[in-house]
């Protein structure tokens, strides 16, 4: 089943998420690498397409087999390891389109 993994950031933890963010892309390598990422990247404070724009969260979807599975990923995350994220919501998703 799919589930969305939404995160908000604490505030003014830039730093965290920068310097964790090698570690946090080799955690979800392998969701890529099984076919079961469906799309993953940073929520910015503002709609600019400038990478310099500060974020202010993570949404990911992807496949896992049940929500704790979901959850026990989520936990794993170096962001979240890291102490990076205020809140964390994990919802089952059914995709109808496209």
């Amino acid at each position: 089943m799919l589930f969305i993994i939404l995160c908000s950031d604490k505030p003014n933890h830039g730093e965290v998420r920068a310097a964790t963010r090698p570690a946090h892309l080799a955690h979800i390598q392998p969701l890529v690498d099984q076919g079961r990422l469906i799309i993953a990247g940073p929520i910015p404070s503002e709609s600019s397409p400038d990478p310099s724009v500060p974020v202010e969260g993570s949404l990911i979807i992807a496949e896992f087999e049940t929500h704790a599975d979901a959850a026990e990923w989520a936990a794993n995350d170096p962001y979240a390891l890291a102490g990076l994220f205020a809140e964390v919501s994990i919802r089952p998703y059914r995709k109808a389109l496209p």
